[in-house]
C-alpha cells in the first residue's frame, strides 16, 4: 500500500500544521495517514460494500446502464465506504475523512457534518481528517464544478448511517436483545426496556468485526430528525485558525532542511529558453542551485511553461537570484498575441455563419417577416482567478517516492502528472492537500506542483518549496476565456421575439488538450448556450471558429459567464425598445413553468447529470427572478441617477437571479447601493454555506462586472498584480447583500451545485442598472472602463 513508502513522521507532520478548532466545540481538523487511522486509533472502522453499487442500476435501460452521470461519470466514481471515511476510537472520538479540498466553500464541515448527523454523533465528538490524492480509495477527488456535495451528499449520508446501524447490532449483540430494541442517539446506545446505555467508544470494536450490513437494510433518518444537515448551525470548523492566522496553507508549510524556489517562465504562451547566464544569479547569497526545466510545448495541458528555476536557502534569495539571470527567449507562436486585434478578429466571426449548435424552427424565414431587427454584440476579456494564496508547493524525495504537500483542487491529477514527469511508478508518489488560499478552478492545473517536484530532484531529493509571486500568477494564469457574443432578434408588432440568433465565438479550453480546436466543446456550450430555455419557436445557436494564443482555463462558472452576460443584457435592450418592464419582459420570453430535457435542446452535456433527474426547470428560473424582484421591491421610483437591473441565469444545475440597484455620478463612477441574490439549489445541506457562496459570489461578479480584466500585448499579459489586474476593493462592496434561499426539505430530490451559479447573473444585472440610472447601454466588461471614458 502507498503509506508502506513515506515515513510516520509524514502523519505527525501533516497532524501538526492542519490542527483546528471549531468554534462550537473540540471539533478539530488533523492531516494523518492511513495507517494512523486505522491502527494508531485503536478504531472501529465500518464499511459498505462497493459491490452494492451494481445495485443502483437495478431498473434502468441498458442505455442508461452505458451511460453513467454524475458521481458514476466521474473518474474513479464515488465511494461510501466507512472504512475509508468513518472511525470510531474507544474514547468515542469519531473521525471523518474528508476527500476534497477546501478552499473556503466549507466542504470540510459540510461532509463531517452529514456523517455525524446520519451516525447520531455528537458535534463536540467529531473530528476531520484530510485525505491525500488517491482517487481509487477515496472516489472522486477533483474539486470544481460545484460537485462535491451534489456527488457525494447521499453517499455519506449512508456511510453515516451504516455506521449507526453496526453500533447498534453490536450493542445488542453485547445485551442479548433485538436490534429493534435499541436506539443509537446522540453518541449513546440506548436499550429503554432495561435502561441501559453504552457508548459508542465501548462497542466500536464489536462492531467492526461484525458484517457489513447490505446496502438496501440501511435506513437513513428522516429530515424532521436532522441535528445538523439543513439548519445552517454549525460554524466552519477551520474557522478560528483561519480568522487568527494559525490555519496552514501550501505557503505555510515546513520541513527540515527545506529549501525555496522560483521560476523564471516564458513571458509568452509556447515561448522557450534559447540560452541563459546565471553567473550573477550564482552570486546572490543563499542561492544554492540553479536549473533550467523543460517545457513550453502546445498544448500544455497541466505541465510547466518550462523555464530556469533557482533554488535557494530563502524565498528573497531565490527571487533576488531570479531577477539576476540574463535570459535569452524564443517567444514561439503566440509572440504577436494582441487583444485589442484579436477582438477584431473575434468580432468579425461572429457577423458570418459559424458551426450550427443547435436550431429550432426557421430563423431566416422568420427574420424577413419581423416587424422590427435588433442586433448587439457583447465582450468579455481575459480574466485571471487571482486567489488570494497564489500557487504553491513543498516537494521531497526519499528512498525513491515523492511526496507533495500543496494547495491543490485536483490532488489526483497532480499525482498522475509528477509520476508522467519524474518517471515514478504510481505508488511512490503521494499527494498532500493542504488548505487552499482560494482556487476558483486556477487550482486544479497542478503545473506549479510538477515544478516542485522537478526542483527536488534536482537537489537529489531535498525538500523544496516552490513559490509562484502574485505577478507569476497574474502573468502566468489558466486565463478564463476572451469572447464575443453577437445575439440578433427580429420582433412583432408587439416587441417580441419571433426569431432568436446566437453566435459565440471564444478560444476553447480544449485548447490546452489538443492543437487548437477552434470550436467551444459541448461542455463549454452547455453552460448557458444551446440550453437557453426561452419559449421561442424559431432559434440558432452558432459557434465560429476562435483560435487559442494563451492558457485557457477554468474560472469560477466558466463559460456562463460571457453567455450570461450577452443574454440577460440583449433581453433587457428588447424590453426597453419594447416599452416593457424589463422583469415583465424577461418572464414572458421565459415562458411558462415547463421541464425541458437539455438533451431535447442541444444540450448533451447536463454538467455531467441524467437530464432526466436534472430537466431544465423554468417554473423554478421563474420563482428566483420573481423573488429577487419583491426582494428589491421592482418598480419602486428612484431617485436620479440611480436605477434598478435584473438578470436570472441557469448553471451548475442551479437557478439563480440577481437584482441589483447602483447609482451612476456625473464622472461616471458606479456605486453599488444593494444586491438581491436568490437562489435555488435544492436541498440544502448546508444553508450558512449557501448563503456564503452567494455573498462570495456577489463579490466577484462585481469585480468582473466593474474592474477585472487581462489584456495582452506582443504575447505578454499587460498586468501584474492587483494594480493592475482589479479585483473588487472593500470599499466598492454594496452596504445590502439579500440572500434569498428558495426552500426545498425533500433530501432524497437531487441536489445543484452552489460555488459557480451566484456569479453570472451579477454583471449582466448591474449593466442592465446602470441602463435603467444613465439611459446608456454598456456591452463590455468591465464598465467602468466605459462609463468613464
Amino acid at each position: 500500500m502507498i503509506q508502506d513508502f513515506f515515513p510516520k513522521t509524514s502523519a505527525k507532520l501533516m497532524a501538526e500544521l492542519a490542527a483546528s478548532q471549531n468554534d462550537a466545540g473540540p471539533v478539530r481538523i488533523d492531516n494523518v495517514s492511513r495507517r494512523g487511522i486505522l491502527g494508531g486509533m485503536g478504531a472501529l472502522v465500518l464499511a459498505l460494500s462497493l459491490s452494492d453499487r451494481a445495485k443502483a442500476d437495478e431498473g434502468q435501460t441498458e442505455e442508461q446502464k452505458a451511460k453513467k452521470f454524475g458521481a458514476d461519470g466521474m473518474p474513479n466514481g464515488w465511494r461510501d465506504d466507512p472504512k475509508v471515511f468513518v472511525a470510531i476510537a474507544k474514547d468515542g472520538t469519531v473521525t471523518v475523512t474528508n476527500h476534497r479540498s477546501e478552499m473556503g466553500q466549507g466542504v470540510r464541515t459540510s461532509i463531517a457534518f452529514t456523517v455525524a448527523d446520519e451516525l447520531e454523533a455528537d458535534w463536540s465528538k467529531v473530528k476531520v481528517v484530510q485525505a491525500w490524492g488517491e482517487e481509487t480509495h477515496f472516489g472522486n477527488q477533483d474539486t470544481d464544478g460545484s460537485r462535491s456535495l451534489r456527488h457525494f451528499f447521499q453517499h455519506f449520508r449512508h456511510a453515516g448511517a451504516a455506521a449507526r446501524l453496526m453500533l447498534i447490532q453490536a450493542a445488542a449483540k453485547q445485551w442479548g436483545v433485538p436490534a429493534s430494541e435499541v436506539k443509537a442517539e446522540g453518541h449513546v446506545l440506548t436499550h429503554a426496556k432495561s435502561g441501559r446505555t453504552l457508548g459508542y467508544g465501548d462497542v466500536a470494536e464489536a462492531a467492526a468485526a461484525l458484517p457489513v450490513p447490505a446496502r438496501e437494510s440501511v435506513q437513513l433518518k428522516k429530515p424532521d430528525a436532522f441535528r445538523y444537515i439543513g439548519k445552517g448551525k454549525i460554524g466552519l470548523i477551520d474557522n478560528r485558525d483561519i480568522t487568527t492566522g494559525q490555519a496552514i496553507y501550501a505557503l505555510d508549510v515546513k520541513l527540515d532542511g527545506m529549501l525555496y524556489a522560483v521560476v523564471a517562465r516564458p513571458a509568452v504562451y509556447g515561448g522557450k529558453v534559447v540560452s541563459f547566464d546565471d553567473t550573477e544569479a550564482k552570486k546572490v547569497p543563499g542561492v544554492v542551485k540553479i536549473v533550467k526545466i523543460e517545457g513550453g510545448e502546445i498544448p500544455s495541458e497541466f505541465m510547466p511553461l518550462g523555464g530556469i528555476a533557482v533554488i535557494a536557502k530563502n524565498t528573497w534569495a531565490a527571487m533576488k537570484g531570479r531577477e539576476a539571470l540574463k535570459v535569452t527567449w524564443d517567444d514561439g507562436p503566440n509572440a504577436g498575441y494582441d487583444t485589442d486585434a484579436f477582438r477584431k478578429e473575434l468580432e468579425a466571426a461572429a457577423r458570418k455563419p459559424g458551426k450550427v449548435v443547435r436550431v429550432a424552427g426557421d430563423v431566416d424565414a422568420a427574420m424577413k417577416t419581423a416587424k422590427a431587427k435588433f442586433e448587439a454584440e457583447y465582450f468579455v476579456p481575459h480574466l485571471a482567478q487571482a486567489p488570494m494564496e497564489p500557487p504553491a508547493a513543498v516537494a521531497r524525495i526519499k528512498d525513491g517516492a515523492c511526496e507533495i504537500w500543496a494547495c491543490t483542487q485536483g490532488p489526483q491529477a497532480a499525482h498522475d502528472r509528477v509520476v508522467k514527469r519524474l518517471n515514478l511508478p504510481a505508488d511512490k508518489v503521494r499527494v498532500n492537500v493542504t488548505l487552499l488560499g482560494g482556487g476558483f478552478g486556477r487550482k486544479s492545473k497542478p503545473d506549479y506542483v510538477v515544478e516542485a517536484a522537478l526542483c527536488s530532484q534536482a537537489v537529489d531529493g531535498q525538500p523544496v518549496k516552490l513559490v509562484w509571486t502574485r505577478e507569476d500568477d497574474i502573468q502566468h494564469s489558466y486565463y478564463h476565456t476572451i469572447s464575443v457574443e453577437r445575439i440578433e432578434a427580429g420582433v412583432d408588432d408587439k416587441g417580441m421575439p419571433v426569431a432568436w440568433l446566437h453566435r459565440s465565438v471564444a478560444p476553447t479550453i480544449g485548447s490546452i488538450f489538443a492543437p487548437d480546436p477552434k470550436h467551444e466543446l459541448p461542455f463549454e456550450l452547455g453552460m448557458g448556450l444551446v440550453n437557453n430555455p426561452l419559449a421561442l419557436k424559431n432559434l440558432r445557436f452558432e459557434n465560429p471558429e476562435a483560435s487559442a494564443h494563451t492558457r485557457i482555463g477554468w474560472f469560477r462558472s466558466v463559460s456562463n459567464i460571457p453567455h450570461a452576460f450577452a443574454i440577460q443584457s440583449f433581453v433587457a435592450e428588447l424590453a426597453h425598445a419594447a416599452g416593457r418592464d424589463p422583469k415583465d419582459y424577461l418572464l414572458e420570453l421565459i415562458g411558462p413553468a415547463r421541464k425541458i430535457d437539455p438533451t431535447e435542446i442541444g444540450d448533451v452535456w447536463n454538467y455531467g447529470e441524467d437530464p432526466k433527474r436534472y430537466p431544465v426547470d423554468t417554473g423554478r428560473l421563474r420563482r428566483v427572478i420573481e423573488t429577487v424582484a419583491d426582494g428589491a421591491k421592482w418598480g419602486r421610483k428612484l431617485e436620479k441617477g440611480r436605477g434598478l437591473g435584473i438578470a436570472g441565469h441557469y448553471s451548475f444545475v442551479t437557478y439563480t437571479a440577481v437584482a441589483a440597484e447602483v447609482e451612476v455620478d456625473d464622472k461616471g463612477q458606479v456605486k453599488v447601493h444593494a444586491i438581491d441574490i436568490a437562489v435555488d439549489c435544492g436541498p440544502q445541506v448546508n444553508p450558512e454555506r449557501v448563503r456564503s457562496q452567494m455573498e462570495g459570489a456577489v463579490v466577484m461578479g462585481m469585480g468582473l462586472a466593474l474592474t477585472s480584466k487581462i489584456t495582452f500585448k506582443n504575447g505578454r499579459a499587460e498586468q501584474a498584480n492587483y494594480d493592475g489586474y482589479e479585483v473588487l476593493r472593500i470599499d466598492a462592496a454594496p452596504k445590502v447583500v439579500r440572500v434569498h434561499l428558495v426552500p426545498s426539505n425533500d433530501y432524497n430530490a437531487p441536489l445543484g451545485g452552489v460555488g459557480e451559479p451566484g456569479v453570472p447573473p451579477v454583471a449582466p444585472a448591474i449593466a442592465n442598472a446602470v441602463f435603467a440610472a444613465t439611459g446608456r447601454r454598456v456591452r463590455e466588461l468591465p464598465l467602468r472602463d466605459q462609463l468613464s471614458s
